[in-house]
């Protein structure tokens, strides 16, 4: 071989050299731990308008940056290399607010798989350690939503708050589906809920197999004193529907008369007897659970949905959304979702649920009750025949 060959060889060694190092150098990408893309698509966020941050975050700026403080001042979440808690938070809202795949949402914040479940995780955690602040007992006093309506005031003065149970579609394995199965046929859990008339969850009790009536929840709180269910001030009551006991504490619906809002329109609108009167506006003031359920879940869709996590994780998932639920109606009152549930009447629909199983309440306390619910519908019936006005 001649020098020429030697240097062709040479030359051609140095070029495939240069070729790999330039080859690597425009394709080897940065640490994810950086997360460039990430952190970009959060300034740009954070910095944008405020629709686009409440699109994403299914909350106000303001309520979002408040959210991340307290996390961070009290020691809930830590700032980590490159994933600062605005970030972690982000991608838990992504999640439970937009129903979106892991995959998604690697792409959106350029972290691993591993990293997106970690951080939810542990944003869950966080906000389920909220509960016992954000989900308290209601006030002793008639609720301003009440005393302020002729139609509601004197009559349920002592009513403090709205119990009902909301089912939510469910993952589980194959052994433990006919017990999930709701009388729909669908897979849920059935979760008890309380709120006050403010759409503001008092309690949460999640996990319920679908197939397990709202009464025998009820009771199953009611017998075990470390559910903490919130205790009721003596002559104070819950509105239930149909499908619970009328008992102290819990004022039921009377059954055989109309109920429902949709069943006192046109020629019929008028109540015909006391009963019906206490029912139609028993469904009006009850009508406050539908609403907080329908702005719970239209903010947070991941509840409409069947989430494959596992069930402990799914459970946790409604205690969470729950929490912010109520920490958004602290922090803005004119948030949009909650001013549009105010601004109108969701019709009351028969439930599956609205059937009594099972006696809860004991002749005594049946007595109570139904003299308690007497009284009212006494009350409001002579009163409305003196003033037809006020229907």
């Amino acid at each position: 071989m001649d020098d020429y060959d030697l240097e062709l060889d040479e030359m051609e060694l140095i070029a495939a050299a240069a070729g790999y190092y330039y080859y690597n150098s425009i394709t080897k990408q940065p640490p994810r731990t950086l997360s460039p893309r990430g952190s970009s698509f959060m300034t740009e966020l954070l910095n944008g308008d405020d629709d686009g941050c409440w699109e994403m975050f299914r909350m106000d700026k303001h309520v979002f940056h408040k959210l991340c403080d307290i996390l961070r001042q009290r020691g809930m979440l830590r700032d980590t290399a490159g994933v600062m808690i605005e970030e972690q938070l982000a991608i838990f809202l992504n999640i439970i607010g937009h129903n979106e795949r892991n995959r998604v949402i690697q792409e959106r914040f350029q972290h691993s798989g591993e990293t997106i479940s970690r951080h939810f995780n542990n944003v869950l955690k966080a906000i389920k350690s909220l509960s016992r602040e954000f989900l308290q007992p209601p006030p002793h006093t008639t609720p301003p939503e009440i005393f302020g309506n002729n139609r509601f005031y004197p009559y349920f003065k002592d009513c403090i708050g709205v119990i009902d149970g909301m089912h939510i579609p469910a993952h589980v394995p194959a052994k433990d589906q006919s017990r999930f199965r709701n009388r729909k046929g669908i897979l849920s859990q059935n979760v008890l809920a309380a709120c006050t008339f403010d759409l503001q969850f008092i309690f949460i009790y999640p996990g319920w197999e679908g197939s397990v009536t709202d009464s025998r929840i009820l009771r199953a709180v009611l017998d075990d004193p470390d559910q903490n269910f919130p205790q009721i001030p003596e002559g104070k009551y819950y509105l239930v529907d149909s499908g619970y006991s009328n008992m102290e504490g819990f004022i039921a619906p009377y059954h055989g008369a109309r109920y429902h809002i949709h069943e006192y329109r046109g020629a019929n609108q008028l109540p015909r007897t006391a009963k019906e009167l206490f029912n139609h506006r028993h469904a009006y003031l009850r009508n406050v659970m539908r609403r907080s359920f329908d702005v719970l879940k239209t903010r947070f869709p991941i509840l409409k949905l069947a989430p494959q996590y596992g069930f402990h994780i799914q459970r946790d998932i409604v205690i969470a959304a729950c929490v912010l639920h109520n920490y958004i109606r602290r922090e803005e009152r004119n948030d949009r979702l909650f001013t549009s549930a105010e601004a109108v009447v969701v019709d009351e629909v028969p439930d599956f649920d609205e059937h009594p199983d099972m006696q809860l309440a004991s002749p005594i306390q049946d007595e109570v009750a139904f003299s308690s619910r007497e009284s009212i519908s006494s009350a409001m019936w002579d009163d409305f025949l003196n003033n037809w006005d006020e229907w």
